[in-house]
């Protein structure tokens, strides 16, 4: 999967499209991603015992396919690229947008 945590992203589809936030978790498996702020949802958690009763909002996940990568120069995809650094290839991530590419790390 090439959306990280700690990426900035935008949504493209569904209730928040347009929004941004930043990636806090990463669902490989299936191929989802959490935003920090995007897809809030609300839990209710029954009174047991001593406690009480209260609700909870967490953030959902989002599919990998409804989010766009960020950068300095606009929004695009992930690519990569090998650089070489002191004799060695290093295998560098690249936002691929149509003004260019850009280094991510």
């Amino acid at each position: 999967m090439k959306i990280k945590v700690d990426d900035n992203v935008r949504v493209i589809a569904g209730k928040d499209k347009g929004k941004t936030g930043k990636v806090t978790q990463v669902f490989a498996s299936q191929r989802k991603v959490v935003i920090d702020g995007i897809n809030k949802s609300v839990k209710h958690i029954k009174a047991q015992g001593g406690n009480q009763g209260q609700r909870v909002e967490y953030n959902g996940p989002i599919h990998i396919s409804n989010v766009r990568v960020l950068g300095k120069t606009g929004e695009g995809r992930i690519g990569y690229k090998f650089l070489d650094v002191d004799g060695k290839r290093k295998k560098v991530r690249v936002l691929k947008t149509k003004k260019g590419a850009e280094d991510l790390e």
